[in-house]
């Protein structure tokens, strides 16, 4: 916020302590609109695009089960052809009981879930009270709309929103366009630019009351998946023991689930396939 000569030292601006919006972005808007990342212009960079310059985070997958959704990302993020990073986290806590994936422009994407963040735990502490499953998807989408002037300079940012509905006692899936666009998704759904691949796998793997672990394991199939025909998505890196980051969202709230047992279900997974192309490679040796 920019300094006022009027206020002393050590005290906060009137904007601070006057009763207003329960939107920290509206607050954002109003007295730093520069802060906000759909204000900021993009320039081309030389003969590169913005879009080509920027790392780009890819994929995540949600999926509904008996207690509430699993939403998984893997750990690749790509610049152009080039690998920019091997172990970037996509999917966080948007708060208590929901969580928010990112796909597109990896650093406007981070920004945007740390905004989201702020407008949510802003809202709690204003209004004194969680906002709604409904009103937290409708929040992001009216964000993810202040950033078009970027999206359409090739800065997108798409989200995957899921959440635990406490009014309803289920979990939701939220997907949106670059427009600000909202759309809830049944079942499951993916984005990013292995989401073609990781949405077959989905619907030959999800099946109605899933229990936690398979769940995960169909999150973590679907990664493996979408990895094995698209070259911006990481697959499970067993050298350097880099997994995908996996959450589940339940009654009991957003939890992450520990690197150990992922590891446990990576192997599983792998070992199950590496043992499929085996009796596969058999069966083509013995009919030679």
């Amino acid at each position: 916020m920019p300094t006022d000569p009027l206020i002393p030292a050590g005290r906060l601006p009137g904007a601070f302590t006057t009763p207003g919006s329960s939107s920290f972005v509206d607050f954002l808007a109003q007295h730093a609109p520069d802060l906000l990342p759909g204000r900021r212009a993009a320039l081309p960079v030389g003969d590169v695009s913005p879009s080509a310059a920027a790392p780009h985070a890819t994929t995540i997958v949600a999926l509904a089960f008996a207690g509430g959704v699993v939403m998984a990302g893997d750990r690749r993020a790509t610049m152009g052809s080039q690998i920019a990073s091997r172990d970037i986290e996509k999917v966080f806590p948007a708060d208590e009981y929901s969580a928010i994936g990112i796909a597109g422009t990896a650093g406007l994407a981070v920004e945007l879930v740390r905004l989201f963040q702020l407008e949510l735990e802003h809202y709690e502490k204003i209004e004194g009270t969680l906002l709604s499953l409904d009103g937290k998807a409708n929040r992001l989408a009216t964000m993810i709309r202040g950033n078009l002037g970027l999206a359409l300079q090739g800065l997108a940012v798409v989200p995957l929103f899921a959440g635990f509905d406490l009014d309803r006692g289920t979990g939701r899936i939220f997907s949106y366009d670059v427009t600000g666009g909202r759309y809830e998704e049944h079942q499951h759904h993916s984005v990013g630019s292995g989401s073609v691949f990781a949405r077959g796998s989905l619907k030959k793997l999800w099946r109605p009351g899933l229990d936690t672990d398979a769940a995960v394991r169909v999150a973590v199939e679907a990664l493996v998946d979408a990895a094995d025909d698209d070259s911006a998505t990481g697959g499970p890196d067993q050298s350097r023991r880099i997994w995908p980051v996996v959450a589940t969202v339940t009654a009991a709230g957003y939890l992450r689930v520990p690197q150990d047992d992922l590891g446990e279900v990576v192997a599983r997974v792998l070992a199950d396939r590496a043992e499929g192309h085996a009796r596969a490679r058999a069966h083509e040796e013995a009919d030679r």
